[in-house]
């Protein structure tokens, strides 16, 4: 048994060969590290509450390291991944290994190794350019040959295989940490983020397949989501009376009376979850004190929101049916339509994907007898709530909620090498069935059926006539109520003898001032993740931003509201120095 240790200092004195485990996700990154002489005793945790990169998906980091160049966006997230280690407060020098899992985006960037065969799908464009596509297959290098990355010259940095250019090792840590390689059954796992990985085995024969949900299931891109985090809203239930939402603000909701609760569940300091506040959704008004205080909702209370929301009649599609269209949650957070119509997007690409799956196999959804849930999402979600919604098929008889299954692997990595070349040799066995949904004509089809019953309210009836005329199957209903494993209470079930650290502040700012800028605040107030602020300094005005928080390249909402037209998004992008060099830009011509 390993010692119990009674303080930091003391867990540091001890420490001899240490290695470290890293979850380079797309809306974030994990990382813990591991006493290699204590038999991989877990020391500490450390998460980020964001990318560093600009941008809240896959797409928007691929256009900034084409735009900025590899080179930069390397930068930025190997200096990311060493505040990660710093966090870990372990001595850097006793590190002999690291091993990193994520997408083959996220691991390319982080080796510096050619992106632009993921960013360009044509075979033509890539020979214009020049670009041949990197191996991207299972190998050991050392530290020294990452730039920038401040460990021993020596210690290996295990780097895992992707399949294809969509499915990476994160997805491959997926079907090997849920066991479902070894089952005979019919299964599907998904790992519900922002790039939401998808594997369906069939007799033996996997279908792997990935789709950009979008981040409102991490509880981004929602007005006051954020991702699984201490004081996030993971769950929520209505109270209702008599099978009617109720509550105290005595508001009328069309021909409906508005008399209930909305009892909320927080992830405290340690991600387990607690009881928080009781309150009518209608008004705010807190009707019974919890004892966790929310700061926000992540994307499993987004999902939890929606179901409930549908099943007491407050959300009818695409509108929540309140006086004022939102639907309000503790200490002021409230939930919108245009949060809705983000998470129904995320939600529909799913279903899309799944449908998309299962025809590429030669299946029905009903065909499905088991599915597994990864990620915080998947953790944490209520697992029935989720399948109300379409995000499990109807039909599973079972659903297993897994955990954070790319921080276990690169755990699992660090303690055991072997595991590395076990992940080549299942990759090399899988190549063959990937499905491109951006290629997939069934996958096209239906979601923009998704669309049309997210954003348009399209009956449940109509959706099934346009199956129909497309050669699919309707969906159904439930048969009964599905069995529920959790094989974890959080999704990263041990967080080590240091506990938890929280980086907020991931990422760099930048601080710039244009010359000609009256001050005005339009790019400020345009902004819609709060990226900017600005100081006045003898008359000039700089803007500072926060690049972890910045939307991309693919926004640029500030720029375009600058009525002097000085203000250049880019030049954050491209200033040199971590954080606040201050910087004159002249206007173009």
């Amino acid at each position: 048994m390993a010692r119990q240790f009674q303080s930091e200092q003391e867990i540091r004195n001890s420490m001899a060969r240490l290695g470290v485990a890293l979850d380079l996700g797309t809306s974030g990154f994990r990382g813990q590290a591991l006493d290699l002489d204590q038999n991989g005793m877990i020391i500490s945790t450390a998460v980020t509450t964001r990318h560093p990169l600009p941008g809240a998906n896959v797409m928007d980091h691929l256009h900034f390291a084409v735009e900025m160049g590899l080179h930069r966006a390397h930068e930025v997230v190997v200096h990311a991944v060493n505040e990660v280690i710093d966090h870990l407060k372990i001595e850097k020098n006793d590190v002999v290994r690291l091993a990193v899992c994520g997408n083959p985006i996220q691991l390319s960037l982080f080796q510096k190794i050619e992106i632009r065969d993921l960013a360009y799908a044509g075979k033509r464009k890539l020979e214009a350019l020049g670009v041949v596509a990197p191996k991207r297959d299972a190998q050991i290098v050392k530290a020294q040959e990452i730039y920038g990355l401040k460990l021993p010259a020596d210690a290996d940095i295990l780097i895992p295989p992707a399949v294809r250019h969509e499915i990476g090792a994160d997805a491959l840590a997926m079907m090997i940490q849920t066991g479902m390689l070894n089952k005979n059954e019919i299964a599907i796992a998904t790992d519900y983020g922002t790039n939401a990985e998808m594997a369906l085995i069939v007799r033996g024969t996997v279908y792997t397949g990935s789709t950009a949900a979008g981040p409102a299931l991490e509880g981004q891109h929602i007005e006051d989501g954020l991702l699984a985090l201490p004081g996030a809203i993971c769950d929520v239930e209505f109270e209702a009376e008599n099978g009617t939402l109720t509550g105290s603000a005595g508001t009328q909701m069309e021909d409906r009376s508005i008399n209930g609760r909305l009892k909320s569940y927080i992830l405290n300091k340690d991600m387990a979850i607690q009881a928080g506040d009781t309150v009518d959704p209608i008004s705010g008004n807190l009707l019974e004190e919890g004892v966790e205080k929310a700061v926000g909702i992540t994307g499993t209370g987004v999902v939890a929101l929606i179901s409930q929301g549908l099943e007491a009649n407050i959300i009818r599609l695409p509108r929540i049916i309140t006086s004022d269209s939102k639907i309000h949650l503790p200490n002021g957070i409230k939930f919108t339509e245009k949060d809705l119509e983000e998470a129904g997007k995320a939600i529909g690409a799913v279903r899309a994907g799944h449908i998309a799956l299962c025809r590429e196999a030669g299946v029905d959804l009903e065909d499905i007898e088991t599915a597994y849930m990864c990620g915080a999402s998947g953790t944490y979600v209520d697992a029935l709530k989720a399948q109300k919604i379409g995000m499990i098929p109807k039909g599973v008889k079972k659903i297993y909620q897994v955990g954070n299954s790319s921080l276990a692997m690169a755990r699992d990595m660090v303690l055991n090498v072997d595991e590395l070349w076990q992940m080549k040799r299942i990759a090399n066995d899988l190549r063959q069935h990937h499905c491109m949904f951006a290629d997939s004509k069934v996958f096209e089809k239906v979601y923009i059926l998704e669309l049309s019953y997210w954003t348009q309210g399209m009956p449940l009836n109509q959706y099934n006539t346009f199956l129909k005329k497309f050669g699919l199957p309707p969906l159904k209903e439930a048969a009964g109520i599905p069995e529920i494993i959790k094989t974890v209470k959080k999704d990263i079930p041990e967080l080590g003898t240091m506990g938890l650290r929280i980086i907020s502040d991931i990422g760099e700012q930048k601080k710039i001032v244009f010359e000609g800028c009256i001050g005005c605040e339009a790019c400020i107030e345009e902004c819609p993740e709060n990226a900017l602020y600005m100081e006045e300094e003898e008359g000039d005005f700089s803007i500072i931003m926060d690049l972890a928080r910045c939307n991309g390249l693919a926004c640029r909402r500030c720029e375009k509201a600058c009525q002097e037209k000085v203000f250049l998004q880019k030049k954050f992008y491209t200033a040199e120095g971590e954080n606040y060099p201050k910087i004159r830009v002249r206007p173009s011509g």
